[in-house]
C-alpha cells in the first residue's frame, strides 16, 4: 500500500480536490407521439402501456429484455 512519505499540506490538499468536478449527464431527447423525453445515451428504456405498467426494455427500437 503506498504511504505518503510527508505530510501535504492544506493548501496543496484542498486545490488537489478542486479538480474533482461533478458533471451533468449527457441527456438526449427523442419525441415519440408528440411527446418529448429525455434519457441517457446507450442505454436501453422501459416501454410501459398506456396505464403506465412497465413491460420491456427496449434498445435501438428492438426488444432487449422483459421485466
Amino acid at each position: 500500500m503506498a504511504v505518503p512519505k510527508r505530510k501535504m499540506s492544506r493548501s496543496n490538499t484542498n486545490s488537489r480536490r478542486s479538480q474533482w468536478k461533478a458533471q451533468a449527464p449527457a441527456l438526449v431527447k427523442t419525441v415519440e407521439n408528440g411527446k418529448v423525453t429525455y434519457s441517457l445515451p446507450h442505454q436501453a428504456k422501459v416501454v410501459t402501456d398506456s396505464a403506465g405498467t412497465p413491460l420491456f426494455l427496449e434498445y435501438k427500437g428492438r426488444k432487449v429484455a422483459d421485466v
